[in-house]
């Protein structure tokens, strides 16, 4: 049963995150910012992880904190849900199209957090979030989940095509890495029979 549940209490944010890495792509998510709720059920459709995010926040400020932390929390409870990382692919990679837009994402989940972004954005807002914002998530996610984590936009022009080819791309390359290998179902995929720490 690879499922977990996270809460993250801080005095700017109080979030709840539930998840099974084994679900159907089932959500229920409320930011109270509506484009990373879009976002966030994308992930969870994309990559067939159920997936319930629950989160309040200081948005009277901005909404950096809110993206911040519940990417920390959503990171935190898939490295718990994959528990010993024993079986896992460990490896993903999608290219995803999306209308004139093309992005990659390839990841290893390492228990070595990284994050290289190579994403730009044409305005620094999508609606009333900043653009800026997603790589916070994405470096947030990354950290708490202790994933190396590669995103490059190859090529697009729509600013709201571009983040969510991202998070499509890491929702797939996810999907892809932590299925169980039925070929070592038993084996932590590493010679050294660990994951973390150097190479």
């Amino acid at each position: 049963m690879r499922q977990a549940s996270v809460e993250r209490k801080t005095k700017e944010t109080e979030i709840s995150v539930s998840l099974d890495l084994d679900g159907r792509g089932d959500y229920a998510v409320s930011t109270g910012i509506g484009f990373l709720d879009h976002m966030l059920e994308q992930l969870s459709r994309h990559s067939l992880i159920d997936l319930q995010v629950k989160a309040t926040g200081d948005l009277h400020i901005d909404f950096h904190h809110t993206t911040e932390d519940s990417g920390i929390a959503i990171g935190e409870a898939v490295s718990r849900a994959l528990g010993d990382l024993k079986g896992i692919t460990r490896y993903g990679s999608a290219t995803i199209p999306m209308d004139e837009t093309l992005s990659r994402v390839n990841l290893d989940i390492s228990n070595r957090p990284y994050l290289i972004w190579k994403v730009n954005f044409s305005k620094p807002k999508l609606g009333e979030m900043d653009t800026e914002l997603f790589k916070e998530w994405f470096q947030a996610f990354a950290q708490a989940a202790g994933i190396t984590l590669h995103v490059e936009n190859i090529y697009g022009e729509n600013n709201h095509h571009i983040v969510e080819s991202c998070f499509k791309g890491l929702a797939r390359a996810l999907r892809q890495a932590i299925e169980i290998d039925p070929r070592k179902s038993d084996a932590i995929p590493s010679t050294k029979g660990v994951l973390g720490g150097s190479l």
